[in-house]
């Protein structure tokens, strides 16, 4: 059966920035089989992004979802699930405005905005818990951290986002770190914008040195600055070389996530899974 692949930049509306996932349709109109593991993620590593998901329609019209890097499949990914509303909202593959995803981290809704194009994601809320100094971590950044908590992702938090934005991470002391990936922060934003707080996230022992743009991160970065800074709704940037931007919402146990994606390839995958 051919699976239509597509390549997406999300959080973004500018195609070549924000963080590209690949898309791939496991979709034959009836339920189909999972393919194996390791076709999946051969498939992820071919395609070399930094995830490549896999949804899957399911008879009660909701969708399951999966997600994989080239190295390893992950419980949890906020621009991979933006990709892949983008995809099936394009597509026309659902009704109305609004998708549950069932995943590896409990279903995921995704709603479409009014206006604009941009798409709202619901997510968990993940508190990091303050910790004391990682042994390692200062020198593996190259930078002093002020701040460091720990959730399902080691966060470190440093005095400026200018100082954020210069890292040039030791990824291989990073990656002798125990955590799936570490979330720098800072309060602020770089060139005048208007940003309430930066980010950039490295997670080498996955496969990904730098993500260019990670919404699962802010399910932390989100709680961790709205309670500091007081604030319930918040506009995030990461600053990585390709860069993104999106908007943060507070509810409860739950975090939404609100961002734009834009499709840049669309293909026919011409192997069988």
């Amino acid at each position: 059966m051919p699976i239509r692949i597509l390549q997406i930049d999300a959080f973004t509306s500018t195609p070549y920035t924000g963080n590209p996932a690949a898309v791939a349709l496991i979709d034959g109109g009836e339920v189909p089989a999972w393919p194996a593991d390791a076709s999946l993620q051969a498939l992820a590593l071919e395609m070399n992004l930094s995830e490549t998901a896999f949804p899957r329609r399911r008879r009660d019209g909701q969708w399951d979802l999966r997600w994989f890097t080239p190295a390893t499949e992950v419980d949890l990914c906020g621009h991979a699930t933006l990709a892949t509303a983008h995809a099936l909202f394009q597509l026309g593959l659902v009704e109305g405005t609004e998708i549950t995803f069932h995943t590896r981290s409990g279903p995921l809704v995704c709603r479409a905005a009014r206006r604009g194009g941009a798409i709202a994601m619901d997510f968990p809320r993940a508190e990091a818990e303050p910790c004391g100094p990682v042994e390692g971590m200062a020198e593996a950044l190259g930078a002093e951290v002020v701040d460091q908590g720990r959730s399902f992702d080691l966060l470190a938090q440093l005095s400026s986002p200018q100082e954020v934005a210069a890292l040039q991470p030791d990824f291989t002391a990073l990656a002798r770190i125990d955590t799936r990936a570490v979330v720098v922060t800072a309060a602020g934003d770089i060139d005048g914008g208007a940003a309430h707080f930066v980010s950039r996230v490295f997670g080498p022992r996955v496969g990904i040195t730098e993500d260019p743009v990670t919404g699962s991160a802010h399910c932390i970065t989100g709680p961790w600055w709205g309670q500091r800074l007081g604030l319930t709704e918040l506009d995030a940037h990461q600053v990585s070389a390709r860069g993104g931007r999106m908007r943060v919402r507070l509810a409860g146990e739950r975090v939404e996530l609100t961002g734009h994606a834009v499709t840049v390839l669309d293909g026919t995958l011409l192997t069988d899974l």
